[in-house]
């Protein structure tokens, strides 16, 4: 009774300091919605969230440029500024709520969950899905951005990318800014969260004891264990919209409108981009660009509104009737970090991050006066490992499987939240779940790095509001499912180390509904455990592809230009060719700068002149 109290305490307080920000408390400069819209701008930024944020910032740089940002969603709240609180933020409205298509069967994907449909975040908010993410700030690996470049992609390789890496980087770690792989001078600040329990030293000695490296997996090297570093300031969650649109947002030639829903980008008989179709308030404007319209709406969001346009596979769009500008391969090439989610391994020692234990008043009060406490987790992530299967070359640096560490699994809420943004059927919940709720435990969870499966995005209409259909396809290459056994058997194996048993570390053996009739610990049960509950990772990419000319599979060139249509580039994580290994957000932000220069680039030192919208 008295952490339901807490809690109601807690969300009460946050409810007041959220609406107090809406009535005029603004102590961190909040961003001011847009009253007034120019009929025509320079540039049209569709999509203020990992990149968008990042291109409105850098363009309007420029005081000859005028630059108007689009944002479906509206601002951050303070919950949302609130680390451990962003669990909270999923299924909120700021929040688009996708859902992937059913994939039934013995050979499907997300069969414990609800309607057998697998849940998928992205932020619908200032800051887009860098306000609902865990905050882990992680770029990839060497190879990824070398392979961009080696298959046609000119400009994208690592050594040409990370200067746009340290460009935006604020590290606080005095340690890691004398580095040469890291910046200080950045609008976004990283560094290690205040706190984490016993078990976050726990996981890194146990993997010095399995013969990896405690290191910089940013650096010099990515195979290793590490304590994460996150978009974290002072203890708050580091936004992109508290990074890089905060600082400028007075500037006179940068107008950002919240609650503004594109239908489609505007397109005329000699495919040239030309503005926007907009519906703010339910009204509709038509917006026009002068010199680009930049969409940076995401790996669903980006495809969707080039459809609508009439830009993507001829067939589909005439399907829905849209008349077609370019046919493109636009919604194919899904990629995304599926990761194993419903393992718990059990420990004798109250040390997890279980709920009843670190959400209370004293800790929210030491969050609110000092920036530390439970709080400022990363959401119960303390560390991050990237590790060889037996199906890698581990001689080169280059890892297939990730371990993301939480200090707590699925049931360290009873239930209350968890359980919820993953979408776990009641029926398994009480029968697997239920008898453990509570109790301390911790998750490696593993992550297949460079999945082989790919999905799609199909238009379910050609209405705007209609949520585009999702075609995951997880585990649709038997190797995607090879990797993420082993890398549960990474995982146990980390369980037997000293550094776990010290604890008590053991898996919960009950088996797992729908996998009863196999024998448990084969590689059939972990099969079918994987396929029952797994989950994104929430790094869906790929979708409006990068590639050279000879590519049919390219939407955008390297330039990010869309092909077959002028004045319209793409720059998010949907023009990644393959998906990063490891986390996306920071790789966004960079793609962001870079698109920054190139738009720079090709129209440095041209300006115009423009009237109000009353």
């Amino acid at each position: 009774m008295a952490y339901q109290i807490a809690v109601g305490l807690i969300v009460g307080w946050l409810v007041v300091a959220s609406l107090s920000f809406k009535l005029g408390f603004d102590p961190e400069g909040r961003i001011k919605n847009a009253k007034k819209l120019y009929s025509e701008y320079d540039f049209i930024v569709i999509g203020a969230g990992s990149a968008g944020a990042v291109i409105a910032n850098r363009l309007s740089e420029v005081p000859e440029w005028s630059v108007l940002l689009l944002e479906a969603g509206g601002d951050e709240s303070f919950t949302s500024d609130i680390p451990g609180a962003a669990k909270y933020m999923q299924r909120s409205d700021m929040d688009w709520q996708y859902q992937t298509e059913p994939q039934p069967g013995p050979s499907g994907a997300c069969l414990a969950l609800e309607d057998g449909r697998c849940n998928w975040p992205r932020g619908k908010v200032l800051g887009g899905s860098s306000v609902l993410n865990y905050m882990l700030y992680v770029r990839g690996n060497r190879r990824d951005y070398d392979d961009w470049a080696a298959n046609g992609n000119v400009g994208w390789s690592y050594d040409e990318v990370l200067p746009y890496f340290t460009k935006s980087e604020d590290n606080r770690n005095p340690y890691l800014a004398r580095s040469p792989y890291h910046g200080v001078d950045g609008y976004l600040t990283v560094q290690e969260a205040p706190f984490r329990t016993p078990l976050a030293a726990a996981f890194i000695q146990a993997g010095v004891e399995m013969g990896y490296k405690n290191r910089d997996c940013n650096g010099q090297y990515q195979t290793g264990f590490m304590i994460p570093q996150g978009t974290v300031r002072r203890g708050y969650r580091c936004s992109t919209s508290k990074a890089f649109l905060r600082p400028v947002r007075q500037r006179p030639n940068l107008d950002i409108a919240m609650h503004s829903h594109v239908h489609r980008i505007l397109v005329n008989e000699e495919n040239q981009a030309y503005g926007v179709l907009l519906q703010r308030k339910n009204k509709m404007y038509e917006i026009l660009a002068r010199k680009e319209v930049v969409l940076s709406a995401g790996a669903i969001g980006s495809p969707q509104i080039l459809m609508l346009s009439g830009i993507g596979p001829a067939d589909h769009l005439r399907e829905l009737g849209l008349k077609v500008y370019a046919d493109l391969a636009v919604g194919y090439n899904l990629q995304d970090h599926i990761s194993g989610r419903g393992m718990v391994y059990l420990i004798n020692s109250s040390v997890s991050m279980v709920e009843t234990r670190y959400i209370n008043i004293p800790a929210f009060k030491k969050f609110i006066s000092d920036g530390d406490g439970a709080f400022t987790a990363l959401s119960g992530t303390e560390g991050l490992a990237w590790v060889n299967t037996k199906y890698n070359d581990a001689s080169i640096d280059y890892p297939d499987m990730q371990l993301q560490f939480i200090a707590g699994s699925v049931i360290s809420d009873g239930g209350l939240t968890l359980r919820w943004n993953d979408g776990v059927k009641e029926s398994v919940w009480d029968e697997y779940y239920q008898p453990i709720a509570y109790a301390d435990s911790w998750q490696p969870i593993p992550i297949v790095l460079r999945p082989r499966s790919r999905g799609r995005i199909k238009l379910k209409s050609a209405d705007a509001f209609d949520k585009p259909l999702i075609y995951a396809n997880y585990f649709a290459d038997a190797h995607d499912m090879k990797v993420m056994i082993e890398g549960m058997k990474i995982g146990l194996a980390l369980s037997q180390t000293d550094a776990f048993q010290k604890f008590g570390s053991r898996f919960y053996d009950k088996p797992f509904p729908g996998c009863e009739h196999i024998p448990l610990w084969t590689d059939p049960y972990w099969d079918c455990f994987l396929r029952h509950y797994s989950t994104t990772l929430y790094h869906q990419a790929g979708t409006c592809k990068m590639g050279n000319s000879s590519d049919p599979g390219a939407v955008v060139d390297p330039q990010l230009r869309v092909y077959k249509i002028s004045n319209l580039r793409v720059a998010d994580a949907s023009i990644m060719p393959t998906v990063v290994s490891g986390n996306t957000n920071a790789p966004t932000i960079m793609i962001g700068e870079k698109a920054a220069d190139l738009i720079k680039e090709s129209w440095q030192g041209k300006s115009y002149d423009y009237d109000y919208y009353e």
